[in-house]
């Protein structure tokens, strides 16, 4: 296979836009001017990288707690206006333009909210229409509906595509779609014990620096290419 007929699939929130961090502290932020009295962020942060609604659900759920469907959409609104202002992560700009490959985006947000930041951070040069997201498959991640979509929507089989992911559920999704994975831990919602939980979800190599990611990517398209990937 020539680079051509390869791609790199990345994740958007703590992938390309730094905004994991905002959007937990604004869902904490939410959720404790609903429930004062409920311990909210040890059970928010397990949940990251679900769609907002499954992180609010279980949330509830969690807590013996209730949300309206217009208590949903207030939180939705209120995490994607703070998020659409985080910055983009440090070297992945950089790092998108050394890839030769066809590059495209996958994300558990909604596709206006994903066009709105990649366009504000200069990013959607690299991406162009390919973007595939939540609003446009039956299932989110940790499904590998998205992923499965962005490989048609390429026109390429699974096993040519590279993803990028930060969260366990978004690592599962690619996965489950036959995709080789790298875990991203340099977001600012990153931790120590992320490491370990992206390698169990099946990250073949975890990193914290996008200036690495270039060179992550040759030695993958090395590997395909003697056929031992």
């Amino acid at each position: 296979m020539t680079a051509a007929t390869r791609a790199l699939i990345c994740d958007c929130d703590g992938v390309l836009i730094d905004s994991e961090a905002v959007a937990a502290r604004m869902l904490v932020h939410e959720l404790e001017a609903r429930w004062p009295d409920a311990d909210i962020e040890p059970v928010v942060l397990p949940l990251l990288g679900l769609r907002i609604e499954r992180v609010l659900e279980g949330t509830a759920a969690q807590l013996g707690r209730t949300l309206t469907a217009s208590d949903i959409d207030a939180i939705r609104g209120a995490v994607e206006a703070a998020a659409i202002d985080a910055p983009s992560v440090p070297g992945i700009a950089a790092a998108l333009a050394e890839i030769p490959l066809i590059k495209a985006c996958a994300s558990n947000s909604y596709t206006p909210y994903v066009r709105a930041v990649l366009a504000r951070t200069s990013l959607s040069e690299h991406f162009g229409e390919r973007l595939f997201c939540a609003d446009t498959v039956a299932l989110p991640k940790p499904a590998p509906d998205v992923y499965l979509a962005a490989a048609r929507g390429l026109q390429l089989t699974p096993d040519a595509c590279l993803v990028i992911e930060d969260s366990v559920t978004g690592v599962t999704a690619a996965t489950a779609a036959d995709m080789t994975v790298l875990g991203f831990i340099g977001g600012g919602h990153a931790s120590d014990a992320q490491i370990e939980a992206l390698r169990a979800a099946g990250a073949r190599h975890v990193f914290d620096d996008m200036r690495q990611l270039p060179t992550f990517v040759a030695q993958w398209m090395e590997h395909v290419a003697i056929g031992l990937d």
